[in-house]
């Protein structure tokens, strides 16, 4: 149970601290005893402090909190609990929290099953930046699950995740831009995105990038 959790909310101490750090006010003692408590492995002592910071109103500790809940770390599982601190750290605007309460709303861990509510969340997320809630945002509109299939939107997430670097995006915006879907056709910023995806060592995004680059110079337009 334990594993499993850590696997399906997909998020990391260290990640949320990091993200966590580009706007959330900078964390009070405890919260700072407890990331040093959960280094060193006393999960008790990274527990309690993180209730203290949690209980005050710091979203990052709320975060970590339910992430121990939810893990089982420092307490037994608690998922009810976890999902209530997860909640407000994503009320109080966290993008990690969003993002992580849009998967459990994607799995129905704890809370409601329900593909609206995860596109609601990762929407929440993705605009401040997210990268993780862009892709899955971008793929609710590609799939018209949880949300109306928009391909425009869809490309427009996507590029906004490959912007930041996500290899997978990458080459999904590369794709649309090779067969005009949900962007106008343009085989040059195809090119671009495959590049950068093989750059990466996505072997297929290689494989792709020399095809576009052999049409361009057919159709007399060089890269």
């Amino acid at each position: 149970m334990k594993a499993w959790f850590g696997w399906a909310i997909g998020a990391v101490f260290a990640t949320s601290v990091a993200t966590a750090a580009l706007g959330a006010p900078v964390p009070d003692r405890a919260a700072d005893a407890a990331w040093r408590a959960y280094q060193r492995g006393d999960y008790a002592a990274a527990f309690t402090a993180y209730e203290t910071s949690a209980k005050k109103g710091d979203r990052l500790a709320q975060f970590n909190l339910a992430m121990m809940l939810l893990r089982g770390e420092g307490r037994a599982v608690d998922i009810s609990a976890g999902v209530a601190w997860l909640t407000k750290a994503a009320d109080a605007g966290m993008p990690q929290a969003q993002y992580n309460l849009g998967l459990l709303s994607e799995s129905g861990i704890g809370v409601e099953r329900s593909l609206t509510a995860a596109t609601d969340w990762w929407q929440k997320a993705a605009e401040q930046g997210h990268t993780e809630a862009q892709v899955q945002l971008a793929t609710q509109y590609f799939l018209g699950r949880g949300a109306p299939k928009d391909w425009k939107l869809a490309a427009k997430w996507y590029e906004a995740a490959a912007d930041k670097g996500d290899v997978g995006a990458q080459y999904i915006i590369a794709s649309f831009y090779e067969h005009g879907d949900g962007v106008p056709q343009d085989l040059r910023r195809a090119l671009e995105w495959y590049v950068q995806a093989a750059r990466q060592g996505d072997v297929g995004a290689a494989a792709q990038a020399k095809d576009v680059a052999r049409r361009l110079v057919e159709a007399g337009k060089a890269p």
